[in-house]
């Protein structure tokens, strides 16, 4: 089905993120199993119908959400465009679906007054090298609303101290340029000042490293902020994209421009943005019921 020709488009001419080139593998992989089936038996691409990936469609959406099966669907849009270019199908079977409608959930947040507090309570994290690594995770996703693979990804030669700036590497390899505060540009300079003194025998350029000094791993942080969030707040989700959530929502409700929240955050677009507009609209509705005397 040309699947490796497909991977290989999509990671060195597209250049997209290890994350996305592994679901788009995986994406594929449970369309080409479903169309094995005994009643449903397709051996090439040009033998797909439009009635192929409805039958998919029809399948998937008794097991996974509206929105996960969306993200399958482009998938098979973005590999057919693809055999359509290479000359190995003359049309787009997948061009002709249409997306099941998907509640779209506002983001999740924690309380940035709580995640502020246990950040200067000078108690919660220890002193020591772990504690401070556990420390700078969180103060650089709260205080740059940088994804986790940006995270992992980090440089100690991303970060200009002189500048008090981070270069971010994201998404389709762009680059961004995100301010640090005082606060997390001095705890920066600890960090790295304390890691050096660790003498790890496997010396990283990484950022972020374990307590044996080798490269962190998107699990090892997502273990982190789960840790110390769970302090704070008592809500199921609890990972690093929520405080990606709460950098933008707390901008936002302090009155930063929309346009430079994209920005900061790395969108693409400006509609993947206005999704926080909706918290911050939730939250002036909180403050008219608590303070109005007709509400």
């Amino acid at each position: 089905m040309f699947l490796e020709r497909f991977i290989q488009y999509i990671q060195h001419e597209k250049r997209y993120s290890p994350h996305t080139v592994s679901a788009y593998r995986s994406d594929l992989e449970q369309f080409f199993q479903f169309l094995n089936f005994p009643e449903v038996t397709v051996s090439q691409p040009a033998e797909i119908s439009f009635h192929h990936i409805r039958s998919w469609m029809v399948h998937l959406m008794e097991d996974i959400t509206a929105r996960s099966v969306n993200r399958k669907i482009a998938t098979l849009r973005k590999y057919f465009k693809f055999l359509m270019r290479e000359g190995l199908v003359h049309y787009n079977p997948a061009s002709k679906i249409q997306s099941p409608k998907s509640i779209r959930h506002l983001p999740i947040v924690v309380e940035d007054e709580k995640l502020s507090a246990m950040l200067n309570d000078g108690e919660t994290f220890s002193h020591d090298f772990a504690g401070t690594r556990d420390k700078l995770v969180i103060e650089i996703l709260f205080g740059t609303g940088i994804r986790l693979a940006e995270l992992v990804g980090l440089k100690e030669t991303d970060i200009n101290l002189y500048e008090g700036t981070i270069k971010v590497l994201g998404k389709r390899n762009k680059e961004r340029i995100i301010p640090v505060n005082h606060e997390l540009k001095v705890l920066l300079e600890s960090y790295i000042t304390l890691k050096k003194s660790e003498n790890f025998h496997n010396i990283s350029l990484t950022l972020i490293v374990t307590n044996k000094g080798m490269e962190a791993y998107p699990k090892f942080i997502y273990l982190i902020v789960q840790k110390y969030l769970s302090y704070i707040s008592t809500q199921d989700k609890k990972s690093p994209h929520v405080l990606r959530h709460t950098f933008a929502t707390s901008l936002l409700n302090r009155g930063a421009d929309l346009n430079a929240i994209k920005e900061l955050l790395g969108h693409a677009n400006l509609s993947a943005t206005q999704v926080y507009t909706h918290n911050s609209v939730e939250r002036l509705k909180s403050i008219y019921k608590q303070a109005h005397p007709k509400a």
